[in-house]
């Protein structure tokens, strides 16, 4: 028998965009925006009580499916929701994340908090962190015009 475990962690990314809160809160929002920079949702219901739902994955495998449920959303300041990360028909993860953005000179800084329950070893806190950098900087490049 295998050995259960899980390791709590919390991480925080920061970025800066030159885009005003309200075109960053709406690249959330979005389900065609937030397609060129996060996964093709299945379903997408942007709003508190609401779901977003995707199953994607590289032609090798194995398939992700991401399981979110909006908890609040404050336009333009702030996004919380909570979700399921499961690969391969296995749960890896349960995760709470939170997403301000605060108006600056020039556009918007962006704090993502994700403070996550990741299980048996099969995901880790710095492979999350990791994808979430590659995930904030393809944002990024919304508002530089590159997508």
């Amino acid at each position: 028998m295998n050995e259960r475990f899980v390791k709590h962690a919390t991480f925080v990314v920061e970025r800066t965009y030159a885009a005003s809160p309200e075109r960053v809160y709406q690249a959330w929002a979005d389900p065609i925006a937030k397609a060129k920079w996060f996964s093709k949702p299945d379903i997408f219901d942007f709003q508190v009580g609401g779901r977003e739902y995707s199953s994607d994955g590289p032609p090798e495998g194995p398939i992700f499916i991401f399981n979110a449920s909006y908890q609040e959303l404050v336009p333009e300041q702030r996004i919380v929701y909570t979700y399921t990360l499961d690969s391969g028909g296995t749960r890896i993860s349960v995760s709470i994340t939170t997403v301000e953005l605060i108006k600056v000179k020039g556009g918007t800084k962006l704090i993502f908090t994700e403070q996550g329950a990741y299980f048996d070893g099969h995901d880790t806190p710095e492979v999350r962190e990791h994808g979430t950098n590659f995930m904030l900087d393809a944002l990024g490049k919304i508002f530089e015009g590159e997508v």
